[in-house]
């Protein structure tokens, strides 16, 4: 689709650079992405045109804005908890188990799939119909997570993020009762010995913050409420068991399971047995809408086995 603007004296008493004059007519498009358009010809004209400065009363400019692709991933009618949504974004709580992106061992059945399947009139990110996914939840980790619908929301929740301008706040239940309320920080980083694996204060790791209150001690075990103040992979996963020494319950990766069976009761061993996750849930997450503006505050309860092993404890 070709749109022909003509910019007028009005627009040039209005605006002073161009960009901000296409931001106003386009309020869907972002600078960033009005930035890649006019480098990538989106944006032509017979004159010489430049983003930071408005162009004389006359000029024509054509605008031949992209029409967003089908992806090629497909639609997948999986349930979803959405706790919010409106047309820029929405909120779901995640089940423990539910793979969020398409990847070599999951092509398929992702929280990816269930949005497209649930949003079929995505506009999408980029020139493609897709979701916007911001951060990510591991496989085994239950909770919020906020996703973008299109380009200009994405943007700016990425931003949010890259500023540390969002609550998180996650629950877990960990091996040990001596750990106290704390600030944890290290570099985090790929595990040169295993690839599939992050581990604390490795070469060219990146800062990782963890702030860290104690809910309750049981015999053996601690619930614990985790604050992220960066969001690195693995990050909490790493911060209880490396650095803690103190890692996540049923946690296969980073966990200490045949030492953890040792404690257990018998009650909650039976439980977990046909188990295989860790006892990690994404409780809280707030934030500024980047589009309203409005203040978004969600919180979601850990689910039931959580729920039913933190009283077992207590019994």
């Amino acid at each position: 689709m070709s749109q022909e603007i003509i910019i007028t004296e009005e627009d040039r008493k209005k605006f002073k650079r161009l960009d901000a004059f296409l931001v106003a007519k386009y309020p869907h498009l972002s600078r960033s992405l009005i930035k890649k358009y006019f480098d990538d010809g989106v944006f032509e004209s017979k004159s010489k045109i430049e983003l930071k400065k408005m162009p004389i009363a006359g000029t024509s400019i054509f605008f031949h804005e992209p029409i967003a692709k089908d992806t090629s991933l497909e639609p997948q009618n999986i349930p979803l908890e959405i706790l919010y949504e409106d047309e820029f974004l929405l909120i779901i709580n995640k089940q423990a188990g539910l793979v969020v992106h398409p990847a070599p061992g999951n092509p398929d059945q992702t929280l990816v799939n269930a949005i497209l399947w649930h949003c079929p009139d995505l506009k999408g990110i980029g020139n493609e119909k897709r979701p916007g996914i911001v951060h990510r939840l591991d496989k085994g980790t239950s909770g919020i997570m906020v996703v973008a619908k299109e380009q200009k929301t994405h943007e700016g929740l990425v931003e949010l993020f890259r500023e540390h301008d969002i609550q998180r706040k996650y629950q877990a239940i960990c091996l040990g009762n001596k750990i106290q309320d704390q600030t944890i920080e290290s570099t985090i980083g790929r595990n040169p010995q295993n690839r599939l694996k992050m581990k604390s204060n490795v070469k060219n790791g990146k800062n990782a913050i963890t702030h860290l209150k104690v809910l309750e001690y049981f015999n053996y075990f601690s619930h614990v409420e985790l604050t992220l103040e960066t969001g690195r992979t693995h990050q909490i996963r790493v911060h209880l068991s490396q650095d803690l020494n103190s890692p996540i319950l049923n946690d296969h990766t980073y966990g200490r399971n045949k030492e953890e069976k040792q404690f257990l009761p018998n009650q909650i061993k039976g439980l977990i047995s046909d188990y295989e996750y860790p006892f990690l849930h994404a409780k809280i997450l707030g934030f500024t809408h980047p589009i309203t503006k409005k203040e978004l505050f969600f919180e979601a309860n850990p689910p039931t086995l959580f729920s039913q092993v933190l009283d077992g404890f207590r019994q």
